[in-house]
């Protein structure tokens, strides 16, 4: 997996992140991720949130690190926020500026009800080849951002089904099955996290038949989902991705605090 979309999906997982007690205003988590490919450190993770009564936000920050730094400098911004509706988180504007080499594409989503309605890239993509899969208007229907989309209420009994997600320029579900149980520990963290293999499935704003894309089809990933007992949520502190050059793993190096 290379480019945009490998970063992106590598990362996603420490994107998903959960903030301070809920109904207190400006309570701030922070959390921190290492990535690696294999044994390799590959890239660094930062984030922090802030929850009011009815709102929230998460800011954070990826960027390569150690070799790969060396041969392809990428690095990204990004942010949410959003309202919360029950036990559930929604988003209402979410933006990413995403930088490789000397190039930098900006990507801005705006959301009412769960809907997309509006979703900006800059600059706008070259001529799509033939084998692009357009984004219709059905796929922008009932998604969840990339910062949110994997954080849910701590009352579940298992993983959710499936994660309905729209990146500003892709349109994925993530299918996710329950594998039990692990014991997790890092920093701010000790404890029984829940198992779920997840499979990736493009609907749309993708090439199709596209070597890494296929790959990640065809390969379930793993991610370890912590809950936090102070505000009852579960968020990743693990996740498993596997791609054409090995298998690159999300750990939490910090988990709140």
């Amino acid at each position: 997996m290379t480019g945009r979309r490998g970063a992106i999906l590598a990362s996603a997982f420490a994107f998903s992140l959960f903030a301070g007690p809920a109904g207190t205003a400006g309570i701030r988590h922070v959390s921190e991720y290492d990535i690696s490919l294999g044994i390799l450190p590959i890239a660094k993770a930062a984030f922090a949130s802030e929850f009011g009564s009815n709102d929230y936000r998460i800011a954070g920050s990826f960027r390569s690190w150690g070799l790969a730094d060396i041969i392809s400098k990428i690095s990204a911004e990004t942010s949410v926020t959003g309202r919360k509706r029950g036990d559930k988180l929604q988003a209402e504007q979410y933006d990413l500026v995403y930088k490789t080499g000397k190039r930098t594409r900006v990507y801005e989503v705006t959301y009412r009800n769960g809907d997309v309605t509006r979703s900006v890239m800059k600059p706008e993509p070259k001529r799509r080849p033939e084998n692009w899969v357009p984004v219709a208007p059905e796929d922008l229907r009932s998604v969840l951002d990339p910062l949110t989309g994997l954080v849910f209420s701590g009352d579940v009994k298992s993983c959710p089904s499936r994660v309905p997600i729209y990146d500003g320029e892709s349109r994925m579900d993530l299918i996710l099955t329950p594998k039990g149980t692990e014991t997790f520990s890092t920093e701010g963290f000790t404890g029984e996290v829940m198992v779920c293999e997840v499979r990736y499935v493009p609907r749309s704003g993708f090439r199709r038949g596209r070597s890494d894309i296929e790959h990640l089809k065809k390969t379930p990933m793993e991610i370890w989902f912590a809950k936090a007992q102070s505000v009852n949520v579960y968020a990743p502190v693990y996740a498993r991705i596997p791609t054409s050059m090995g298998q690159v793993y999300v750990k939490a190096a910090k988990y709140g605090g």
